[in-house]
Formats: C-alpha cells, sequence, structure tokens
C-alpha cells in the first residue's frame, strides 16, 4: 500500500510516498511559494504515483475540527497570501483519496510515537526549538486537540532576573518562543546561535527557559516521553543543561524514577532525525483510512 505524505512548512514542502511500516520510498522538496503555484508542484508530484491516502502535517494556525465549515484551512496566519487556504479541500479534490491533516509538529510527535523514541508511549510530547517554538502533544493514546489546538510554543514563562532582552515575539513578552527560539537568540546577543557556540552564558539562558518550559509541560501534560529538537538543539551541550535545568525546577515534586535519575532517557532527541514529519505525516494519511 502506498501512501502520500506532506510536511508543510513556510520555507518549503517536503512530500514523499511511503508504507505502511514507515519505508519512506521516494522524496521530494519545493519552494512554498504563493498557494496556487506551491498546490500545482504538490498535485503534479502525486499524480500517478497510485497513493491510497494523503497525510499533511502542517505550518498552522489550523482548523482542526471537523465539524467546522473551514475544516482543514490554514487561518489567520502570518504567511503572506495563505490566509484562510483550503490545504485539505484542494489536495482531496485533484487527488480523491482520503487527506489526513493536522499540525506539523503534532504530525512529528504521531511519527516519534510510531516509529521512533516514543514507540508505544500513551503520552508524549515533540518540542522543536528553531526560528520558532512548536510543540506536537499526544495523550491518553491521541493527538491532542480542543477549542483549537494546542499552540504550547507560547508557554508564558517566568523571565530570569539578568535577562533584559524584549521578546521578538509579537504578541506576548514573555513567552517561550519569544525568549528561547533562535530568533530570540540572535536578537538578544547580535549573532546566530552557531556562532555562539563557544558562549557558556547564552546556553545557560537558553537551559533556564527550555527547562522552565519542560517542567510546565510534565505538570500539565505527564508526557512518558519528551524529544526535544530543532535548530536550537543542535547544540549538544544544550541537552544536558535543559535536562538540569527541568528537574531542579520540578525539585522533586514528581517522584517518579524516570525524572528524578533517569531524565537522560526522558527528555531525548528524535530517533528518526530530521524525518519525524514526514514520517508522522505519512501515518496521517494512513490513519485517514480508518
Amino acid at each position: 500500500m502506498l501512501i502520500g505524505g506532506i510536511e508543510a512548512g513556510g520555507t518549503k514542502m517536503v512530500c514523499a510516498v511511503g508504507d505502511e511500516s514507515g519505508k519512506v520510498m521516494d522524496r521530494v522538496s519545493f519552494p512554498t511559494r504563493q498557494p496556487e503555484e506551491t498546490f500545482r508542484d504538490l498535485i503534479d508530484y502525486f499524480k500517478g504515483r497510485d497513493i491510497q491516502a494523503l497525510g499533511v502535517g502542517c505550518f498552522g494556525p489550523l482548523d482542526l475540527n471537523k465539524d467546522s465549515k473551514t475544516y482543514g484551512y490554514i487561518t489567520k496566519t502570518p504567511k503572506k497570501g495563505w490566509e484562510y487556504c483550503d490545504v485539505v479541500g484542494m489536495l482531496k479534490n485533484a487527488l480523491n483519496v482520503p487527506v489526513g491533516f493536522d499540525t506539523d509538529v503534532n504530525g512529528a510527535v504521531l511519527g516519534e510515537v510510531t516509529w521512533g523514541a516514543a514507540k508505544g508511549a500513551e503520552s508524549a510530547i515533540y518540542i522543536t526549538v528553531g526560528t520558532g517554538v512548536g510543540v506536537g502533544v499526544y495523550v491518553n493514546g491521541g493527538l491532542l486537540h480542543g477549542l483549537v489546538h494546542p499552540e504550547a510554543g507560547h508557554m508564558l514563562l517566568g523571565r530570569h532576573p539578568e535577562d533584559e532582552y524584549v521578546s521578538c515575539c509579537p504578541y506576548h513578552k514573555n513567552c517561550m518562543e519569544g525568549l528561547a527560539s533562535g530568533t530570540a537568540v540572535s536578537g538578544r546577543w547580535g549573532k546566530k546561535g552557531v556562532e555562539l557556540a563557544d558562549r557558556d552564558e547564552v546556553w545557560e539562558l537558553e537551559a533556564f527557559y527550555i527547562g522552565q518550559a519542560i517542567a510546565n509541560y510534565v505538570l500539565a501534560y505527564s508526557p512518558q516521553k519528551i524529544i526535544l529538537w530543532g535548530g536550537v538543539m543542535h547544540q549538544e551541550k544544550l541537552f544536558d543543561m535543559v535536562r538540569r535545568e527541568a528537574k531542579n525546577m520540578l525539585n522533586g515534586y514528581i517522584p517518579h524514577d524516570m525524572i528524578l535519575n533517569s531524565m537522560e532517557e526522558y527528555i531525548v532527541p528524535p530517533a528518526l532525525g530530521e524525518d519525524p514529519g514526514i514520517m508522522g505525516a505519512i501515518k496521517l494519511g494512513l490513519d485517514a483510512l480508518g
């Protein structure tokens, strides 16, 4: 059985064809342009490939309420030209297959739960700390939806007493994305993270914010596994610093051995490398078959 997957990002669209085991057989990427041009590329790629279903992990915000008139749409996005774009409708009409649809980070956590570092877990979260911050949430054996979808990348945080940087988020002065994203790093220090590798104070501050957010996620979602990735986390030393900060901030309140003694097994990089998003999209397509 062949299943299509799209990891739809604001910069590029990754398309792939895989099977029910998660094996990716073919993949290509296209630049994200205006919707008409972009969807022409996507549809042309999948036509004639005999896919049985298609899954899409998409940048947002999204309407994921299947009872809504705008289900399957990107909603009020800052991405010019993409506001209220009917992603599911256009793909479904052109390819005539079931389409699974969710956020890009929910897709990524689904990939890791199905085939990766959180395989078999009933609950897990996937945090990507890059240009922005996104959090995918899988709880009680399913992806979390509610009034909308999780926007935990904007979790409000307590500010470090020595941090004078305002925030890169136009909505919040003290959210995780505004204080800990790659954009915040370059805004605060005047250089990109890759140029600051030897500056311990940069990563101590990052660990303070990321560890604090993780402590909040543990308290709110009680995940069995936390997968942490994104461009900022390519600083390998940051993992141990984040684990230590999260444990310190929880301060013994969660008396579980995984947190007290095994944080290196609890907060981990993705087992699927750079592929959780596209493999999660394939799983969304599989799930759309019912």
